[in-house]
């Protein structure tokens, strides 16, 4: 039975061998008679034109037959292995079929997207000789398939192939030589790269190359492009970086390039392209080659700031505002060490970081500046600036700015007093004093004392009681950040005064869910307590919701034994709706609210265990 399924295995890899033209066709020719045969000579001299690649504007395409093997190649590969014996024959006899033509293939949309899926399953020897066939010779070949839409796509996974080289493999002789070819290739391509790097660099499909070969010549890796992108919350996640060894020949040819780059910043503040290529070059050597990285970052700064500008004028403050050279700016400040942050501040930015601040581009390097500044001294001169334009730049509705601001200062555990005060006056909650019990729906909805309470007058408190409401994502994150002061009591204060429903609607809210969690959680005991007293006949409501259940959950993990107790006995009170609804039923089973009904002496004993243990750890961690 064993030999029948192998042999099965294997005539469904031969079957994958594309069939030429002429190949099963002959026969059934012959039977139709010469009737057809003008018609047949026709078809075969456009068939050959078409595979000869006389296609649109003349350039060369892969012909039909061909394209419908590449797609039953992709759908095997969807299928996957069970076996390595099996998976090799197929990559091999697929890359017996792209031998001769492997540009025509990666230049194709259904060959490139199989080569990108392929050529993670090749042997570096494999993925060599794909590398020699794309390049040629001397290379030449790589920049027409690097700089194509589609060819860009298979040069950068056969790069990425070289994450496996490890020194371990010089043990063996066969695999020592299939890794020196597969190293050979890849200097080939960077030298490619050098020779034209004006063009790379510009050309939107090329630059992709040069910054996957920057991260294969630093050693590190990060998701490949082929990935499907993330969505608009995460288009700000720095990806992860997996690092790797490398030959020793990657890390001078790594000096060679940036050197090239350099000569060429100029295209970094001019073009949006080249201004990506830069960034990662900066990323990776920082993170790789950290004394390169330095000398890198100051030869940048230098030229930006070497640059003509109007007289007295830092050139940096044109750069700022421009779209290129911002995000190039960008990354420089997150990535300078101390003395180079001192000098971009002292001699470029300083008294000007509010009107940056006000700028619709120029205020998100001012973000970076302060949080990269917030474990050093000169945090508080970019604070005492910035703070006085806190109303104009509430005003422009930049609250990034306002919101790194008070991150910074948790961070960094000074001023955070000053702020408090500066935004109670902001919210015109300062006074009279009675109004900072207001300040935490005023802070969430970026919304002024009068208009939350639709008052006409500034004067006296006439505050009425409005439901709690127009919560948003910048007003959630800052209120996020000032929970990690020292002294929070004014918005803990402002929190208790909140009614249950009020509370209930925090933790139903995609923004206020998440302030909920942060203030009740840094509370200390007491406090928590003093919250969960105003929360009680809401918990059901809480579990039954797709966020209030989370939150629900961050309080129990916080929670003392007798303050889990007194969310059980309101749980349980509703166990048949908490066991059918999709969200409390996950809440039922994590707080164990069986054993609390039916084994309510053992449900005290595991959860006394579980507060020691975290007690325990909390105070490790201190």
């Amino acid at each position: 039975m064993l030999e029948k399924t192998e042999e099965r295995n294997r005539q469904n890899i031969k079957g994958m061998k594309r069939r030429h033209p002429g190949e099963d066709g002959g026969g059934r020719e012959r039977r139709e008679g010469g009737g057809g045969g003008e018609r047949k000579r026709r078809e075969g001299e456009g068939e050959r034109k078409r595979r000869e690649g006389e296609g649109d504007g003349g350039q060369k395409r892969l012909d039909p037959l061909s394209v419908g093997y590449f797609r039953r190649v992709g759908d095997r590969l969807g299928e996957g292995f069970k076996e390595n014996e099996e998976r090799e024959m197929f990559v091999e006899n697929v890359l017996i079929e792209v031998k001769g033509k492997a540009a025509l293939v990666a230049m194709d949309q259904t060959g490139s997207m199989v080569l990108q899926r392929l050529l993670p399953l090749c042997s570096p020897g494999q993925v060599a000789e794909v590398l020699l066939e794309l390049g040629g010779p001397e290379g030449s070949g790589f920049k027409a398939v690097s700089c194509d839409r589609c060819g860009g796509h298979v040069v950068e996974s056969a790069a990425r192939r070289i994450s496996g080289w490890t020194e371990s493999s010089s043990t063996e002789e066969d695999e020592k030589e299939s890794w020196d070819a597969f190293e050979a290739q890849v200097l080939s391509l960077s030298q490619v790269v050098r020779d034209n790097i004006t063009e790379f660099i510009k050309h939107v499909h090329g630059s992709h190359v040069v910054r996957t070969l920057l991260h294969v010549l630093a050693g590190c890796l990060g998701p490949p492009r082929t990935e499907s992108r993330p969505g608009a919350k995460g288009r700000n996640i720095v990806p992860q970086l997996t690092d790797f060894e490398i030959p020793a020949s990657f890390w001078y040819e790594l000096k060679s390039l940036t050197d090239i780059l350099l000569d060429n910043v100029n295209l970094s503040v001019t073009d949006a392209v080249a201004s990506a290529v830069f960034q990662t070059m900066f990323t990776v050597c920082h993170r790789r080659r950290p004394i390169l990285g330095k000398q890198l970052l100051k030869r940048a700064t230098e030229y930006l700031a070497s640059r003509s500008a109007a007289p007295g004028v830092s050139p940096l403050l044109v750069f700022l505002k421009d779209p290129a050279s911002s995000h190039l700016i960008e990354v420089i400040i997150q990535l300078s060490h101390k003395s180079l942050l001192r000098d971009l501040y002292k001699n470029h930015l300083k008294g000007q970081l509010v009107d940056l601040a006000l700028h619709s581009i120029a205020n998100f390097p001012v973000q970076r500046l302060t949080a990269a500044t917030a474990k050093h001294k000169m945090f508080l001169q970019l604070f005492d600036e910035l703070i006085q334009g806190i109303e104009p730049i509430l005003a422009a509705g930049h609250m990034g700015v306002i919101v790194q601001l008070a991150e910074s200062c948790a961070e960094s555990k000074e001023k955070q007093e000053d702020l408090i005060q500066c935004l109670l006056r902001a919210f015109h909650c300062a006074e009279p004093g009675s109004r900072h019990v207001s300040c935490l729906p005023l802070f969430m909805s970026l919304l002024t004392y009068e208009v939350y309470y639709h008052s006409d007058t500034a004067e006296g408190n006439i505050q009425t009681e409005v439901p709690l409401s127009s919560i948003c994502y910048h007003g959630s994150r800052l209120v996020q950040a000032l929970a990690k002061f020292k002294e929070r009591s004014i918005l803990l204060s402002s929190l208790r005064t909140l009614t249950p429903a009020d509370l209930l609607t925090l933790a139903s809210d995609p923004s206020g869910s998440h302030v909920l969690q942060a203030l009740i959680t840094t509370s200390s005991d007491k406090g928590r307590g003093k919250i969960l007293k105003r929360l009680e006949g809401q918990y059901v409501a809480m579990a039954c919701s797709r966020l209030g259940s989370r939150v629900l959950e961050a309080i129990w993990n916080g929670s003392s034994v007798s303050h889990r107790q007194s969310i059980a006995q309101e749980l349980v009170l509703r166990e048949s709706l908490l066991r059918s609804d999709q969200f409390a039923r996950h809440v039922w089973a994590k707080f164990a609210l069986y054993h609390f009904i039916h084994r309510r002496g053992h449900w005290h004993e595991i959860q006394t265990c579980e507060s020691k243990k975290r007690k325990l750890f909390s105070d490790i961690i201190a």
